[in-house]
């Protein structure tokens, strides 16, 4: 009788359990959040305004404003698509509620409404013009950025004489609206505008939707390969429409926040923070081919933009810098964020 002995099977690698690092590095936001520390260490050494109660309250009021905005761009990004017109839009918004409340005394919150539709509909023929023609979103948003910059500064010069409406506190429903967007509320004897908790609750809504729903599930898809994602019955073209709905609801919301803030508003508004909004998102984890990215990532890449900028005008430096360590920061975030997405590919396989 001839014994032979045989070898244990084989483990099976799906059951094993994933090393933390592997773990951590399919965080699109990893990168961010290294670089958030960074940047929150630096300017706390090197100024000391900057940790009071009153520099965070500014550094994330500037955070906030842009987070709103780079949330919503982020998950368009992933999408596969990008909206130059988003900058724009938000004076655009914000020119339609100032111009309907006070000059033609509408109250504020219908105003609003309007204005939100007006959004809306901007948005849905962004979409549906991208999905109809097959035109790159690039060349279709830049379109809608011109001619929303040329429609703000003709009809507010047309109406006002100007480039600017003003008079908004004067309007009915002001009180009640400003203290929904544009209130402040007190810590340790500070105050903090409320745009914070809606850029919070922005991030947290656009997080969800995008790791809990199975629309998330479609906006990775069709992002990382559409006509796949078409061929499986995934509504691509519903999908990227609701997309830049929302960023066009982003910049609807930061527009509100502005003209019930400041109750006046220019006609230039907005123009060139576009690319700041992509940027954000970029630093943030979103690669430029789509398919990849993070609601919270953009958001860190929003509060990275806050504390830079602000951290360096309690340093004392000029201003100019700042383009500096926007330029570095978005060459380390797309380097990071490619090798990042490298290693997370293979870490699934």
């Amino acid at each position: 009788m001839i014994v032979t002995a045989t070898a244990p099977p084989a483990a099976d690698e799906r059951l094993g359990r994933p090393k933390p690092m592997d773990q951590l590095v399919k965080r699109p936001e990893i990168g961010a959040m290294l670089g958030a520390l960074l940047v929150f260490l630096f300017f706390s050494v090197t100024t000391e305004q900057f940790l009071s109660t009153g520099g965070a309250a500014t550094w994330l009021d500037d955070a906030s404003m842009l987070g709103i905005m780079a949330v919503a761009v982020a998950m368009l990004m992933i999408g596969g698509e990008f909206d130059l017109s988003a900058g724009v839009m938000t004076a655009s918004t914000a020119l339609v509620t100032a111009l309907l409340a006070t000059r033609l005394g509408l109250n504020v919150w219908l105003a609003l409404l309007v204005s939100l539709v007006f959004a809306l509909a901007v948005g849905a023929w962004n979409g549906w013009l991208v999905m109809r023609t097959g035109l790159p979103s690039f060349i279709v948003t830049l379109g809608t950025f011109l001619a929303l910059q040329g429609l703000n500064l003709g009809v507010t010069r047309l109406v006002t004489g100007s480039v600017q409406v003003s008079g908004m506190r004067s309007a009915d429903g002001y009180e009640s609206a400003g203290f929904l967007f544009a209130s402040t509320f007190q810590i340790g004897g500070t105050s903090f505008y409320v745009s914070i908790i809606w850029w919070l609750l922005f991030t947290v809504v656009a997080s969800t939707v995008l790791l809990r729903t199975r629309f998330g599930n479609w906006i990775f898809a069709i992002g990382g390969a559409a006509q796949s994602s078409r061929a499986v019955g995934v509504p691509v073209v519903r999908s990227k429409i609701l997309l830049f709905m929302t960023t066009a609801f982003a910049a609807w919301l930061v527009g509100s926040i502005n003209i019930l803030r400041y109750a006046s508003v220019q006609a230039n508004q907005g123009i060139g923070l576009e690319f700041q909004y992509i940027i954000a998102a970029v630093i943030g984890g979103c690669l430029l081919t789509g398919g990849f990215g993070s609601a919270v990532g953009a958001a860190i890449g929003a509060l990275i933009f806050g504390m830079a900028r602000q951290g360096i005008v309690y340093a004392g430096w000029n201003s100019d810098w700042f383009q500096l360590f926007l330029g570095v920061m978005l060459l380390a975030a797309v380097l990071v964020n490619n090798m990042l997405r490298r290693r997370a590919e293979r870490v699934k396989r």
